[in-house]
Formats: structure tokens, C-alpha cells, sequence
């Protein structure tokens, strides 16, 4: 049985300034639309964000926070529509009340609640998605490293 690969696995190791590793749930609809957008302009993007595409930010789960945290990231990022645009109705209001508890969450296991950000693209605004994530990236920057890899990232090997 193999073991989930870690973010720390997936980045090459590089002495320098700390480079923080984030998670970003998008929407399927607005915000990975917005990204899509960005990307057709060649708006340049921080290229330490790892995207998952989701249906609805709605679906967001707070274990899927805590397992992106579990397995290396510095930070989270969940992008839903804006009110009233929620291709589910309501799944964007899901949203921000499971932000709201995942914060209180956050808290309690002793992470800072600006590792985890909500905001709202649009598919027209691929310009704020680039904004949004270059604002991301610079907080949880000016954070520093969460420290919180898997075990076997941390555990060095010693003498037999």
C-alpha cells in the first residue's frame, strides 16, 4: 500500500526565502473560470499555489483544510462564487459557515486562522483571482513555514 504523496514530496527542496505551499479549492464554475480567464490573458500567477477543481465551494469539507495543513501546506485558499451567483443556489453560503467553524477550528489545534483565506471570483475576474492569490501567497509568507508535514517528513533517520 503506498502512502498519499506530500506537498513537501512534490517541491523540489531549494536553499533561499521561504517559499509557502498553498491549497486553493476553486469552483468549478466562477473561480476556476476566473483562473481559466487569467490564464488565457497570461496574467502572471504565483506558482507555489496547488489548485484542486471542485464543484462547489460548497463541498469544501473542513477535513479537506485539515488534510491540505496535514500533508505540508502553509496555507488554504478557498475561492466561491459571489452571493447570488452559486450555480447550486446555496452552496456558497455553505461555504462561508463552514469557513466561519473550520476558523474556530484552526484555533483551537493552535494554526493561525489567515492560513486559511475565503473570497470570491468571478469567472469574468481573472485579474482579482491573480490578486487574491498573490495576496495569499505574500501573507502566509509573512507567516513563515506551518511546520506541520507528516511525520516521516520531520523524523530524520538515524543509526541502526
Amino acid at each position: 500500500m503506498t502512502e498519499p504523496m506530500t506537498l513537501a514530496a512534490t517541491e523540489a527542496a531549494s536553499p533561499g526565502p521561504f517559499e509557502p505551499k498553498i491549497v486553493a479549492f476553486l469552483c468549478n464554475w466562477c473561480s476556476y473560470a476566473g483562473a481559466d480567464k487569467a490564464g488565457a490573458a497570461q496574467i502572471p500567477c504565483p506558482d507555489n499555489v496547488r489548485v484542486i477543481r471542485i464543484m462547489c465551494s460548497g463541498r469544501v469539507e473542513p477535513e479537506f483544510v485539515l488534510q491540505a495543513f496535514r500533508l505540508g501546506a502553509d496555507g488554504v485558499l478557498i475561492l466561491a462564487c459571489h452571493a447570488g451567483d452559486c450555480h447550486y443556489k446555496e452552496g456558497n453560503y455553505r461555504a462561508i459557515q463552514r469557513h466561519r467553524l473550520l476558523l474556530q477550528m484552526l484555533e483551537q489545534f493552535g494554526i493561525d486562522q489567515q492560513r486559511c483565506r475565503l473570497d470570491f471570483v468571478a469567472a469574468s475576474e481573472g485579474e482579482k483571482y491573480v490578486r487574491v492569490l498573490t495576496e495569499t501567497v505574500e501573507a502566509i509568507r509573512t507567516l513563515g513555514p506551518l511546520g506541520l508535514g507528516p511525520p516521516e517528513a520531520a523524523a530524520a533517520p538515524g543509526p541502526v
